[in-house]
């Protein structure tokens, strides 16, 4: 593989707390940068920097174990990791509180002159302003996602976000809470280089200057837990496009990459899916995918 430019995901790690039609589970591993860096590190190396707290750091280490994943920039803190409780109804999570003090004690790290592509994951968003404000000048793709809960909370910080994205990922209640309405007129308000739509069972939507990509659902696996999707596109989207060359053309094809993780992600509670993945196994899924598409053409 030639030399290509570093992937870094500054993001969270999570305990999740949650219920829904496959029942309740207690402090699942969980998080956006958990999330990405399965997906991604099936197609590439990437980098972690995020905050864990000493009650978690261990089984962060097992599940990242065998996977081309840096964790140095990991900071392992004696605070409580990040608590977050939902319930899952018709395919979405409802917001049912968090814990999120590790963020007072946590200044996100990146590496100094950091010039690869970098994905901001959602999480507290003054937290994640300050990582985007870190990497602005000098990432040469910086892409960053949403939180339903976190945009409501602390509109002025998910704004300041999105004003130093290259590439915003969100789902379609997201967008709506940001003010979307057209997405390619949203896109070019904000002056973003691409504007990628999530629409669940509706697939996903990419909108660039090039014109819309759009990559549907798999609808032939149980969507059984739909936790982590979002980071699961998102990190299996940008690690298939960096590693192709990152040629407009391949858009498409890096969004099936993206679809195919998510359905990975979604068929198990949790990571579980997507940590027990394969590069095989991911390849297999994206012909499924490329078959979908092909039939909806």
């Amino acid at each position: 593989m030639p030399d290509l430019p570093e992937l870094l995901v500054v993001g969270s790690i999570a305990l999740d707390t949650r219920e829904g039609p496959f029942g309740k589970v207690h402090e699942e591993l969980g998080g956006s940068a958990v999330y990405f860096a399965l997906a991604a590190s099936l197609v590439l190396p990437v980098k972690v920097s995020a905050p864990v707290g000493s009650d978690a750091a261990e089984r962060v280490g097992e599940t990242f174990a065998g996977r081309p994943i840096d964790t140095t920039l990991v900071a392992t803190l004696d605070t409580p990791t990040y608590r977050w409780t939902a319930r899952q109804e018709h395919g979405r999570n409802v917001d049912l509180g968090s814990s999120d003090h590790i963020y007072d004690e946590w200044t996100p790290r990146v590496p100094d002159g950091f010039n690869g592509w970098a994905f901001v994951g959602s999480m507290r968003p003054d937290r994640q302003a300050l990582a985007m404000r870190a990497l602005h000048h000098s990432a040469r793709l910086l892409a960053a996602d949403a939180m339903l809960s976190y945009v409501k909370r602390q509109p002025p910080e998910a704004k300041d976000v999105l004003r130093r994205a290259g590439w915003f990922f969100c789902n379609e209640d997201e967008f709506a809470a940001l003010g979307g309405g057209n997405a390619e007129e949203f896109r070019r308000q904000w002056w973003l280089d691409g504007l990628v739509v999530k629409s669940g069972p509706g697939g996903v939507t990419a909108h660039t200057a090039d014109g819309r990509v759009h990559v549907p659902a798999l609808p032939g696996h149980l969507a059984f837990d739909t936790t982590g999707a979002g980071d699961a596109v998102a990190g299996g989207m940008l690690a298939r496009w960096l590693s192709t060359g990152a040629q407009r053309g391949g858009l498409q094809d890096a969004l099936v990459c993206g679809v195919a993780c998510a359905s990975l992600t979604i068929e198990s509670i949790g990571i579980r899916g997507i940590a027990t993945a394969t590069p095989e196994l991911l390849e297999d899924r994206m012909a499924e995918v490329r078959e979908c598409l092909r039939r909806e053409s």
